[in-house]
Parts: structure tokens; C-alpha cells; sequence
């Protein structure tokens, strides 16, 4: 089960720190508000590639953490 992710300057999301709890975790928000770049950095995570203009402009660089618990 995801339980955290951290995203660091991917496209418009320059930092974020989501949890999630176990049954259904909802992302909603305003068209542009970034919720298509947390689900391709969670493909990035589970081996997707990382275009280079999704690092955000001015950023040298982009990461993105996820923790697992596996039961």
C-alpha cells in the first residue's frame, strides 16, 4: 500500500508531501492544479521515463519519494 509520496519540481509543483490512508484516497482539485503530474510522477516511481521538461523551469533537477508497506 502507498502510505507517503514527495514530489519535488516536477512541472508546476514545485513541493508537495501527500499521505494517504488506507480505502479510497480522493485527489480533486481546479484544472491546472497539478493532479495529472502526481499520477505521472507515480508512474515515473513504478518505471515510467521522466521527460526532461517535466523538471520545473529552473529547477536543476526533479525527485519524487514514495513509501510502500507491503503486508
Amino acid at each position: 500500500m502507498l502510505l507517503s509520496l514527495k514530489i519535488e519540481n516536477i512541472a508546476i509543483i514545485e513541493s508537495a508531501d501527500i499521505e494517504f490512508d488506507s480505502g479510497l484516497n480522493v485527489l480533486t482539485g481546479e484544472t491546472g492544479a497539478g493532479k495529472s503530474f502526481i499520477l505521472k510522477a507515480l508512474g515515473f516511481l513504478l518505471g515510467d521515463k521522466l521527460n526532461a521538461e517535466m523538471v520545473r523551469p529552473g529547477a536543476e533537477r526533479a525527485q519524487v519519494e514514495a513509501l510502500f508497506t507491503l503486508e
